[in-house]
């Protein structure tokens, strides 16, 4: 029997930091595996990108639910069906509740294009360029109640360039969180990084 930590992916596009941890998860040392992904878009690209690698993939729609506590809780009954330690956001576009953030508080990590506390939310390359800041990147954070508020985990700089647009400082952004967000969970599955309030 495995003793890698059981990882799901939580997903609402393409899952391209999906990918970059289920590659992650094939290295022979690395403590955690991922053995499920969610969306909430049946026609997520990532959804198909996780059964072409023999992950276990579900999806449901808000919409279906009077509630958006009722969907979470349908959520939390596929996390808990497949057993896992630990929740990985990536992309996942839905505002949780904190009814669900604090079932799951310290085993929820996600990924932020930005440098935490600076420009939570959307839009956030975009916001950077206007404000003329030097350096832009991306936050690896515990999940809590309050939107990008829980405490980092690892952070990647990215220096903003002359000329930049939001779409080609959000590419070199990319680029880290597919190195960090593998890194962040390595940290996490390890039990070398542990929740704190």
């Amino acid at each position: 029997m495995s003793d890698k930590k059981r990882v799901a992916v939580l997903i609402s596009g393409r899952g391209s930091n999906m990918t970059a941890l289920i590659d992650a998860a094939k290295t022979p040392n690395y403590p955690a595996e991922i053995v499920g992904v969610f969306s909430n878009r049946a026609a997520a690209q990532g959804l198909e990108t996780a059964r072409s690698q023999g992950i276990e993939a579900a999806s449901l729609a808000q919409s279906s639910f009077e509630s958006r506590l009722d969907f979470e809780n349908a959520l939390t009954g596929i996390l808990e069906g497949w057993a896992v330690d630990y929740v990985c956001l990536a992309g996942f576009m839905r505002i949780l509740t904190p009814e669900f953030t604090t079932h799951w508080l310290g085993k929820a990590i996600n990924i932020h294009p930005s440098l935490l506390p600076a420009y939570k939310g959307l839009d956030t390359h975009a916001r950077a360029i206007s404000d003329g800041v030097l350096e832009a990147g991306c936050t690896v954070h515990f999940v809590t109640p309050g939107l990008d508020e829980g405490p980092a985990i690892l952070q990647a700089r990215v220096a903003v360039q002359p000329g930049d647009t939001a779409e080609t400082l959000a590419a070199r952004v990319l680029v880290e969180e597919h190195r960090l967000y593998p890194e962040a969970l390595r940290l996490l599955a390890s039990g070398a990084v542990t929740y704190q309030d």
